[in-house]
């Protein structure tokens, strides 16, 4: 996967590359997928949620630019995985996800392998979780119909922002956000699909 799906398809932040060698995601998954962990694709985790494509993960994490000092939001935190992985990378990571059952498999997942900097919270995460921000860097694992003012507001200065965005059935934009002192830069990294950001400040359930 490293080689073909990752390295081989133009991921080069050597960072992601051994957080993604070192994160095992066969752990993240459901019995019954197990067998499928490494296989590019997004798979099923249950109550209609995915766990992403590893090469959707490679991408996104590398174009937030992590550092090892960086604090790291993540909305739609799923099983866990992406924030494991950002994890082996920044010094603190917080996950929010909107399913209980998630959340409870998630932490207890978390623990067991012992990513001690890691917390995954219940909540809606187009609100974001501003109890432990501002942030560094924000990564959004649900599609936005726009993108939420609450996240970019919580973003430090010169925090980035990575987030699909758009209002088509058949996928969306990624989008990566700069916050600058003049305001905030974007940059369309490509198209992309993912379920979508249930919320107040996302799509009504």
């Amino acid at each position: 996967m490293l080689r073909e799906d990752l390295a081989g398809r133009g991921v080069l932040d050597e960072r992601v590359l051994a957080a993604m060698r070192d994160v095992r995601r066969e752990e993240f998954l459901p019995a019954d997928e197990v067998a499928r962990a490494y296989d590019d694709c997004a798979l099923p985790i249950g109550d209609g949620q995915t766990i992403s494509q590893p090469y959707i993960v490679a991408v996104m994490l590398e174009a937030l630019e992590l550092q090892p000092g960086d604090t790291m939001l993540e909305i739609g935190a799923g099983s866990g995985y992406a924030a494991a992985v950002a994890g082996r990378i920044c010094a603190r990571v917080v996950g929010v996800e909107r399913v209980h059952r998630l959340v409870v498999e998630a932490s207890e997942r978390l623990i067991r392998l012992g990513f001690t900097n890691v917390t995954v919270v219940e909540g809606d995460g187009s609100l974001g979780w501003p109890e432990e921000g501002p942030y560094d860097a924000i990564l959004v694992s649900a599609g936005a119909p726009e993108i939420p003012a609450s996240l970019v507001e919580q973003l430090r200065p010169r925090g980035r922002l990575v987030i699909p965005v758009g209002r088509s059935d058949f996928g969306q934009r990624l989008l990566r956000l700069r916050r600058t002192d003049g305001g905030v830069r974007e940059d369309d990294l490509g198209g992309v699909a993912f379920v979508p950001l249930i919320g107040e400040e996302g799509w009504r359930a």
